[in-house]
């Protein structure tokens, strides 16, 4: 690299006839740029300048290697130039496994919104509720909940989102509404049979509430929908029922309460990523981060 900067200015001594000129240019010292010539000179064993006291003159090997060091130049910054509109607008099938339901209830504006942001990139998401293998499989990266697991794996933090407790307007209606983690013991807690319990903070206190055991789900979309028809109470991030919210189907209860953050992670199987994946982690950094 140092080399190709040494033939960049050699180019703009040539082009300006005089070391002074060139300095003044390129923003750098005349006895700088002087001690640069000289070294390339005894780099490639030729006699590339003759100086003066008023300008230099260009000898003939000189002159062969300044037409040959202005092509290198020139494609150098051509290439540089379209790697930065590369950058800029990176193309490309982006392969992306998402977990379903986060997916579907809480990503699908952001993906939205990065597509109409990058129209080069063409998007091919696996929504299975397995864990893809990024070793083994062409997956660019994988968006993936809770803490990550312990391999060979990159894993960046795109959100820590905290999680409140919701439940509908008849729910209410018909069980009564809890004033106290305790009295949640005597409602239908709706829950990923994962979890097991519950997990409620208000600043100074903690309370662990087990979840109920009359459905058993694996599904945070089939729940949230169990919740909205009138059948138990749901911890969700608020997210993920934004829209349940805004239209009066759910709603906040126990409001200085909440549970356990979940982590949001986007693990790629290596540091080196393709402009498209970048971008992509980049954006979600920046929007779920809001949250």
């Amino acid at each position: 690299m140092e080399f190709l900067n040494d033939m960049a200015l050699f180019v703009e001594v040539v082009k300006a006839r005089s070391f002074r000129g060139a300095a003044d240019i390129l923003g750098m010292p005349n006895s700088t740029l002087s001690r640069r010539i000289g070294l390339l000179e005894k780099m490639i064993g030729l006699r590339l300048l003759h100086r003066t006291t008023r300008k230099i003159e260009v000898t003939e090997a000189g002159q062969i290697y300044y037409e040959r060091c202005k092509r290198i130049v020139d494609e150098a910054r051509l290439a540089h130039e379209q790697l930065g509109e590369m950058l800029a607008q990176p193309s490309g099938v982006l392969r992306a496994s998402l977990p379903v339901d986060f997916a579907v209830t809480y990503m699908a504006p952001l993906i939205a919104e990065f597509a109409s942001l990058y129209p080069g990139i063409t998007f091919d998401f696996d929504l299975a509720s397995r864990r893809v293998d990024l070793v083994s499989e062409p997956f660019d990266v994988a968006i993936r909940i809770g803490e990550p697991e312990n391999s060979q794996l990159i894993a960046r933090p795109l959100a820590v989102l905290p999680r409140y407790l919701y439940a509908s307007p008849g729910y209410l209606a018909r069980a009564g509404e809890p004033i106290d983690p305790a009295d949640l013991e005597r409602h239908e807690r709706l829950g990923i049979v994962q979890a097991g319990t519950w997990v409620l903070h208000d600043g100074t206190r903690t309370a662990r509430i087990s979840i109920g055991d009359r459905f058993t789900l694996n599904s945070i979309g089939m729940v949230r929908r169990l919740a909205v028809l009138d059948m138990g109470i749901i911890m969700l991030a608020e997210g993920m029922v934004a829209d349940d919210l805004a239209g009066g189907r759910l709603c906040r209860i126990l409001p200085r309460w909440r549970g356990d953050p979940i982590s949001v992670y986007a693990v790629t199987e290596t540091r080196l990523l393709p402009a498209k994946t970048q971008r992509f982690i980049e954006f979600l950094q920046e929007r779920l981060g809001r949250s």
